[in-house]
């Protein structure tokens, strides 16, 4: 039987090099004023984001950076009709660099 290992996801992910574009942002939320149900759509998104990138702090406001982005889509698939006001692909030599080691 094969016996079940533990995958330390911080630690995979520390692998990963970024070199994330400080001047254009590949993903933009809309505000949260201008769409209907954020806040649901917006828990969604802290629940599947692989990299944690949506977060609520202590009182419950939502925060957000795409500087450690996976580039898996995620959130464009989940909400991109809802509560995304931009999703693509950072610009040439931006983005994540995935490293195995």
């Amino acid at each position: 039987m094969i016996e079940p290992s533990t995958v330390n996801v911080d630690a995979k992910l520390s692998l990963n090099k970024y070199d994330v574009d400080e001047e254009v942002a590949h993903i933009v939320l809309k505000d949260a004023a201008e769409a209907p149900g954020f806040d649901a759509e917006f828990d969604k998104l802290v629940i599947a984001c692989p990299a944690g990138l949506y977060r609520r702090d202590e009182n419950g406001t939502p925060s957000f950076d795409y500087a450690g982005c996976l580039e898996c889509g995620t959130c464009r698939i989940l909400c991109g009709q809802t509560i995304l006001e931009k999703w693509a692909f950072p610009g040439p030599t931006k983005g994540v660099e995935y490293r195995w080691g």
